[in-house]
Formats: structure tokens, sequence, C-alpha cells
């Protein structure tokens, strides 16, 4: 019996930093394709509705990505979990501190969004709107 609890407890040991490590990138890429659901329903809204659509990337604690109409009734939010993070927003804008603020225009070009994601162990996602089809992307850069 204590044979069989040791063997048990040593593949626990050998095995549990593969599954902390596959439960962070899944955490991770979840939440990119959390942002950038957010990111195609603002565009779609912004061009089915023909009302403008304010996406606020905050920077700031508690992290998260808003979507925001002009119209009452609609906003959507992606709370950033912990272990994850919004390293950097581009392109950099004037403010400080608190996040990036972009506004979706019906018929106009599709903003230049790009929000890095980042977690502890350095995985990286970039989720970022195409300037030529407007659909969001999500790269895993190196």
């Amino acid at each position: 019996m204590l044979l069989v609890v040791t063997i048990l407890s040593l593949l626990v040991g050998i095995s549990y930093p593969a599954i902390a490590s596959g439960i962070e990138s899944l955490r991770i890429g979840g939440t990119a394709d959390e942002i950038a659901v957010l990111l195609n329903g603002a565009l779609n809204r912004a061009e089915r509705r023909q009302h403008g659509v304010e996406v606020i990337v905050v920077t700031g604690q508690p992290q998260r990505v808003v979507a925001d109409s002009f119209e009452p009734g609609f906003q959507r939010t992606v709370e950033i979990p912990q272990n994850v993070r919004i390293l950097d927003v581009q392109p950099p804008g004037p403010e400080a501190g608190g996040g990036r603020r972009f506004l979706v225009f019906p018929g106009g070009s599709p903003p230049r969004i790009a929000i890095l994601l980042g977690n502890a162990r350095g995985d990286r996602r970039l989720v970022r709107v195409d300037p030529v089809s407007g659909a969001p992307l999500i790269e895993k850069p190196q």
C-alpha cells in the first residue's frame, strides 16, 4: 500500500506543472477569445444599428474591456482574470494610467485597436482588428 501511494504521489508531482501550465494557456486563450468576440460585436453593432460604439480598454485595476453604445441598453464587458494582464494597448494615446478609448463609427474604417495580453509564465496573445477586413484577429507573438 505504501508503494502504491508513493508511486501515485510521484506521478502527481511530475504531472502537476504540465497541468498548471495548460490551465494558464487556456485562461489567456479564453480571455483573448472573449475580447475578440467583444470587438466583433462592437463593430457589427455599429454597422447594423447605425450607432456609434465606444470601446474602452481599462488598464487600471480591475482590468477590463468594455463596449458601450450610445443607445440605451447595450453594454458588454470582459473582465480580465487575475492571472492575465493587459500589457499594452496600441496605438499609444494621450490617456494616462486609466486606459484607452476607441470610437467605432458606422460606415467608417475599423479602428486600429491592438491589445497585448500576458501572464506570469510569459505567454502572450495579441488581439487586434485587421485594418483591411475589420475582423478581430488573435495572434501569438514571438
